[in-house]
């Protein structure tokens, strides 16, 4: 703020030009890099954190925009004051305030003499407040009547505080203007004492700050839409997960099913690799069911879709997967009854699986799949895809039917069941010609949990777009 100066004392002469338009310079040059970066980066508008960016964006050039007038000011000084003639015409309509969008304040100054009651106002002023230029300034005593009603307290306070006990002024207070906008002005002021001491006068700038505080308002909701969805993406994710350990094998390591005092036939693991990309657990499942009869139900599948309603949902796939499975319901029909289930859900949703029942007194392995890629049978070192029968995606149509197919596996034959997205960037048959690739690795491997191993070292450390589950079982006897 400019040091103190009694209205008797001539008003400062503006700076040089040179030194302010190398300023002006430097601001717009500023100004246009900021605006190159933000076109850059516009993004989906339903985002909120691109809203909160764009807005802070929006606001950094709204205030270069601001920087760049208020030095324009400071170059040309301060405006005339029209001298008021005999008669008081009405204010002329005028905008009330800077256009739309821009925060280009207007700056005004004010000072009151208290010797002589005597008040100038700059012609900016007298635009901030819209009032004729040509009409008298409004003393100290008159200018609360600008003012709404609940902000004359906070001004009152101010402009005492100021010339009895000689505080500066610095605050903001809402005005209404004659054709009723309402604007926020903050008002800087000090003193003005004479030489023993006393206060002389009172001298103030007053700028309009409407359009500011309508930006710095929306970075400030645009920043709490922000936090408030990271909130509720943590929490969407803590329940998927939660809900997903709740239904999945726990597995840390091979599966040790009961076996009911019946010799292992069976050597599994499993694992679970999550999507590096979104933070959402997706419904990808896998599972192991020893079943009353001595078979072994195995089983994969994902539920399109990520977030707890997508989790919830794989849940009620797979509670009705083991209890049919429980009940000595074969593969194929498995799949039409799970299809039916999921196509009379409230909330359509597209699923894909493959189930299958080994049957450890003669190693057969009976199996169905609704859409979803077939198993890989490895055996000797090589490795190939199992041929499989018809079966469309879950819930995609009404009355499906899921045929069903028979293979006989040997002692030392290994069965790999996966979803889709194991093998990052690769889809179809270049997935499952990288996977067929690791026959030689489960060869050597001694366990199941190792080749599961072998997986993750060769896929788990990619970029994974989506989550994905691998189970394999290897035929122990």
């Amino acid at each position: 703020m400019p040091s103190h100066l009694s209205a008797d004392h001539p008003p400062a002469q503006p700076p040089g030009r040179g030194p302010v338009d190398a300023l002006i310079s430097q601001a717009r040059r500023l100004k246009g890099e900021v605006d190159a970066v933000r076109r850059d980066t516009q993004g989906d508008g339903a985002d909120p954190r691109g809203r909160w960016e764009r807005a802070l964006y929006d606001l950094a050039l709204h205030q270069l925009n601001d920087l760049d007038g208020h030095l324009a000011q400071l170059r040309d000084g301060p405006p005339p004051v029209p001298a008021a003639p005999e008669a008081v015409p009405a204010a002329p309509a005028e905008p009330a305030g800077p256009p739309h969008g821009s925060l280009l304040s207007r700056v005004g100054s004010a000072e009151w003499n208290l010797l002589t009651d005597e008040a100038s106002w700059s012609g900016e002023l007298y635009r901030i407040v819209g009032r004729a230029p040509a009409a008298p300034p409004l003393t100290l005593d008159e200018l609360p009547s600008l003012v709404l009603d609940e902000d004359r307290p906070k001004l009152t306070a101010m402009v005492t505080d100021c010339l009895v006990d000689a505080k500066p002024i610095d605050g903001e207070f809402r005005i209404v203007r004659p054709d009723g906008a309402v604007r926020m002005v903050h008002m800087m002021g000090e003193p003005v004492l004479d030489a023993d001491g006393s206060t002389a006068s009172m001298w103030a700038v007053l700028r309009d700050v409407s359009e500011l505080r309508r930006s710095q308002l929306a970075v400030r909701e645009t920043r709490d839409s922000l936090q408030h969805h990271r909130h509720l993406a943590q929490t969407e994710r803590r329940l998927a997960v939660e809900l997903q350990e709740a239904v999945l094998p726990p597995w840390r390591g091979s599966l040790r099913l009961p076996h009911r005092g019946r010799p292992t036939t069976l050597d599994l693991a499993a694992r679970y690799l999550p999507s590096s990309t979104s933070a959402l657990i997706g419904g990808d499942w896998y599972d192991a069911l020893e079943l009353s009869d001595g078979d072994t139900l195995l089983s994969v599948g994902d539920l399109t879709g990520h977030g707890p309603s997508v989790t919830s949902g794989m849940a009620m796939l797979l509670g009705a997967l083991r209890g049919m499975a429980m009940g000595g319901t074969g593969p194929g029909q498995l799949m039409a009854w799970l299809n039916q289930l999921l196509d009379a859900t409230v909330q359509p949703a597209l699923g894909s699986a493959v189930c299958c029942r080994y049957r450890p007194a003669d190693r057969t392995l009976l199996w169905a799949q609704a859409g979803h890629p077939a198993p890989l049978l490895f055996r000797d070192g090589t490795g190939r895809m199992l041929d499989a029968p018809d079966g469309v995606l879950l819930g995609a149509t009404s009355g499906a039917a899921y045929g069903q197919a028979e293979e006989t596996l040997e002692v030392g034959d290994l069965l790999l069941l996966h979803t889709d997205g194991l093998v990052p960037r690769h889809s179809g048959a270049a997935a499952v010609n990288r996977l067929l690739d690791l026959a030689p690795r489960f060869g050597e491997a001694r366990t199941a949990q190792d080749c599961v191993r072998a997986v993750v070292e060769e896929f788990g450390g990619s970029e994974r777009e989506d989550d994905a589950c691998v189970l394999i079982a290897r035929v122990t006897s």
